[in-house]
């Protein structure tokens, strides 16, 4: 298991399929901690996360043995416990009696955030080469002491050769729960 104390910002994202969008730098930069849902495509892509942040990734579907990654991940950030996987169908434990927070996986390229028995699901969609129709997402957090903030961004790729741009097209609120309720003080 990872261990990252003092996050304050997490930066989202799966299926790059070996693109490098420098589109995403401005949401890359100033992340304290970058996790990848799979379908890296190529080690180059996570050289070029590894320059903005600490990455953690696990193998997708296309990925193989090439990049000797992990089918899962437990990370413990700020004292949340998260689950990173690929395919959210290989989920083979239960979250909620796991102690997770949040559960992220990539592989179908649609986003969506979503919360089950007190437990976050999160698929940032694609950063990777435009399949479906679908827009190209990915998503950031700032994490305090009692919420994790997040936003969905798209990146918009205008005709021709206009200018790249990340747009949020949702937020979140994930209430952390609260540590110090119940405790008893000798006081009284």
């Amino acid at each position: 298991m990872h261990a990252f104390s003092d996050i304050k910002r997490m930066v989202i994202l799966s299926d790059t399929h070996g693109l490098i969008r420098t589109g995403v730098e401005p949401e890359l930069a100033g992340a304290d901690l970058i996790l990848h849902a799979g379908d890296v495509g190529s080690a180059g892509v996570l050289a070029w996360l590894e320059r903005f942040a600490p990455t953690i990734a696990v193998c997708g579907n296309v990925d193989g043995d090439r990049l000797s990654l992990p089918a899962t991940e437990i990370i413990s950030v700020n004292g949340e416990l998260v689950y990173l996987l690929h395919q959210l169908e290989r989920l083979d434990l239960n979250p909620r009696i796991a102690g997770l927070r949040l559960v992220v996986s990539g592989h179908s390229h649609k986003a969506s955030i979503t919360q089950s028995d007190e437990v976050w699901f999160c698929n940032p969609g694609s950063i990777g080469p435009r399949r479906f129709r679908l827009p190209i997402t990915l998503v950031g957090l700032y994490l305090g002491a009692k919420t994790w903030d997040g936003t969905l961004r798209e990146l918009m790729i205008p005709p021709g050769h206009g200018t790249e741009r990340l747009e949020t097209r949702a937020s979140f609120v994930m209430e952390l729960p609260d540590r110090d309720a119940g405790l008893q003080t000798d006081e009284g």
